[in-house]
């Protein structure tokens, strides 16, 4: 009996042995899996329940006008986000922010009843809107700080900048077209939770991968010019009656853009409700007759062809000339006899140009129409740009090559015409136009600086300069039909354009809707700026020289009393100059003004400058500014460059023409 209790007894502990052996060999298998074979991934699960991260969008580049100042950059905004597994009372929750937020109660129930750990319920909101969530102190609802584009001038290069959208990223505009260069690195922002899902600790994570060496960038718009301009065209929109406008400066030695405007215009600060067709930048994106500004590059063919000769005289047919089944009338009804070529483009002959044409052949002038840049792009940084309509040659008719000779049939854009407009002043010699000058990086170091692009000659400089001597007759006689254009003691050379808009509903052209238009150049003999003004569907004056010139004028007074001291000689841009500036040192800090004195001993030069630009030239000279008007700095007592007395004072007089 003893013999069979220490047997059973022995048989239990072996079995117990086993067992306790079984589970060991369990357990350390089970251990194992976790530890070794799903290690990492539950590592990654308990790393995603206690940690959470949401990708913030970076600051956006800085873009300047050419002389530094900031036409967008971005500032810091408060956003609202939510984690509704921490918030205990949604319904009466949801009514306090959406009455500090100006939202729809409840659509902010829906979001922050939903079961998840995140959501945005507002994004960038004002400051006042933010203060008032951080007073409410409601568990689960936080602030979060992301950066704002932001455009200090409001509307003013609107259709040049363009805009961004709630993810900053760029949407219209040179926002979008360098959106890859502007948009920056995105951070992360990271926090941690305890079990209970409370926020331990939050921090930003940043990529620490290479980013680019450029982030900026500086343009050739002066902001000056551009308000100028801005300021002129909506003037001239609103006392005319007109449906909309466009105005563009450029340097036509370099092709640089100085302004660029469309009336009428819309604040990028604001664009929630804004219709997609005030937004479109026509002046790159419509095309349309150019009528009469067209005949300057008629008889820049023909001269150059050597068909004509400006003394030529050409019968004009008393006002009534028949091409196969078409009769052509002068514009206004007006007859005329023999016309000299001077005159034709004097008086805008339609029937003398028809002529020229004729002696020229379409072949010819076809191919003149397509040196000139017209029916392709310019290639311009701005997106949407249009070719215009130039049919091919082959569809021509004779009435189709009469029309074309005035501009009627044929289809451009206000960039081509201003670019085209510029050859002719740069002695023949065809630029391309851009905005760019260049690229920096996140401290205003330029990387990159682009130099003016020829594309090609279009015509000699002998031709050029003969036909801007028969431009200046159009502006400069008293019988001009552009006189309206004229400025006091300085040569201007331009044409002037009235062109009937097609009526798609009719199938004709409309007698009673006109685009009016004026482009030209000054100093005729040496041009630094070259202008073109459109005014569309004027409802008063519906001529080009009553409607278009004056505004022209305006703009170029106001050009030269405020730019005076920098519209200087400056020589035509040959292709060896221009491949020697395509890259600029690095040393050059492009977009910053330099603001040391001038003369260690004498008062800095503070004229030309916007009284912000003053008060940081004055500030950094120890220099008490002491400032009446408003606008650009015209005078100064003491002058620049007196001697600096004991008295650091210097009174300076802004306004925006003299």
């Amino acid at each position: 009996m003893a013999a069979e209790s220490r047997k059973w007894l022995k048989f239990r502990i072996v079995s117990i042995l086993i067992i306790f052996l079984v589970l060991f060999v369990a357990l350390v298998s089970r251990a194992f899996q976790l530890q070794v074979l799903s290690g990492q991934k539950l590592k990654t699960l308990a790393h995603r329940q206690h940690t959470a991260k949401l990708q913030l969008q970076p600051e956006r580049g800085v873009i300047y006008d050419r002389n530094g100042e900031k036409l967008a950059a971005s500032v810091t905004a408060d956003s609202v986000c939510a984690d509704p597994s921490r918030i205990s009372d949604p319904v009466n929750d949801s009514a306090k922010i959406a009455k500090i937020l100006n939202l729809d109660k409840q659509a902010v129930f829906k979001k922050i009843s939903e079961p998840k750990n995140f959501c945005w319920l507002a994004r960038k909101i004002s400051p006042d809107q933010a203060a008032g969530i951080e007073a409410a102190g409601i568990e689960g609802i936080f602030l979060v700080k992301e950066p704002k584009r932001f455009y200090p001038n409001g509307q003013l290069a609107a259709h040049l900048l363009g805009f961004v959208g709630d993810d900053d990223s760029g949407l219209e505009g040179l926002e979008y077209k360098y959106n890859d260069i502007l948009k920056g690195e995105p951070e992360k922002l990271a926090w941690a939770r305890d079990a209970k899902g409370k926020k331990l600790f939050l921090r930003v994570e940043k990529n620490e991968e290479t980013k680019n060496e450029y982030q900026n960038l500086v343009l050739t718009i002066d902001n000056r010019i551009q308000y100028l301009v801005e300021t002129h065209l909506r003037e001239a929109v609103l006392s005319r009656g007109a449906k909309g406008g466009i105005a563009i400066v450029m340097d036509p030695k370099t092709g640089e853009i100085l302004a660029l405007a469309n009336e009428a215009g819309f604040n990028p600060n604001n664009i929630k409700g804004l219709a997609p067709e005030k937004w479109l930048n026509r002046a790159v994106t419509d095309a349309f007759d150019p009528g009469s500004t067209f005949k300057p590059f008629l008889i820049a063919a023909a001269l150059e062809e050597k068909v004509i000769k400006e003394t030529d005289r050409i019968f004009c047919e008393d006002g009534n000339f028949a091409v196969a089944n078409r009769v052509f009338h002068e514009a206004g009804g007006k007859r005329h006899g023999y016309l000299s070529v001077r005159e034709i483009l004097k008086y805008s002959s339609n029937i003398g140009s028809v002529k020229i044409a004729q002696k020229l052949s379409k072949e010819k002038y076809y191919q003149y129409i397509q040196n000139f840049g017209f029916g392709a792009k310019t290639g311009m940084e701005l997106p949407g740009e249009s070719s215009g309509i130039l049919r091919p040659i082959q569809n021509w008719s004779k009435v189709d090559t009469a029309t074309i000779a005035f501009g009627q049939g044929i289809s451009v854009t206000a960039i081509q015409l201003i670019a085209a407009m510029s050859a002719i002043a740069n002695q023949g010699v065809l630029m391309k136009p851009h905005l760019v000058r260049g690229l920096t990086d996140k401290s205003d170091n330029p990387v990159i600086m682009y130099a003016p692009e020829i594309v090609r000659q279009v015509i000699s400089p002998e031709t050029a300069k003969r036909l801007s001597a028969m431009l200046t007759e159009v502006v400069g006689a008293s019988d001009g039909t552009g006189k309206n254009a004229h400025i006091v003691n300085v040569a201007v050379a331009g044409k002037t354009g009235t062109a009937q808009k097609f009526d798609f509903a009719r199938g004709e052209y409309s007698s009673e809707k006109v685009r009016t238009s004026f482009m030209g150049f000054f100093p005729a003999d040496n041009p630094q700026v070259a202008i073109l003004v459109i005014l569309d569907e004027p409802q008063t004056d519906k001529w080009g020289g009553v409607a278009a010139a004056p505004v022209f004028k305006n703009i170029g007074e106001q050009i030269l009393n405020c730019f005076k001291t920098n519209i200087r000689e400056k020589p035509a841009i040959t292709q060896e100059t221009a491949n020697k500036m395509r890259l600029v040192s690095a040393q050059q800090n492009y977009p910053r003004q330099n603001m040391s004195v001038d003369d260690e001993f004498g008062m800095p030069d503070f004229t030309g400058l916007t009284i912000r630009q003053a008060l940081r030239k004055a500030k950094a000279n120890s220099i008490e500014l002491s400032i009446a008007g408003n606008g650009w700095a015209l005078r100064q007592y003491p002058r620049a460059s007196t001697p600096l007395g004991n008295e650091r004072v210097c009174k300076v007089v802004f306004g925006l023409n003299d």
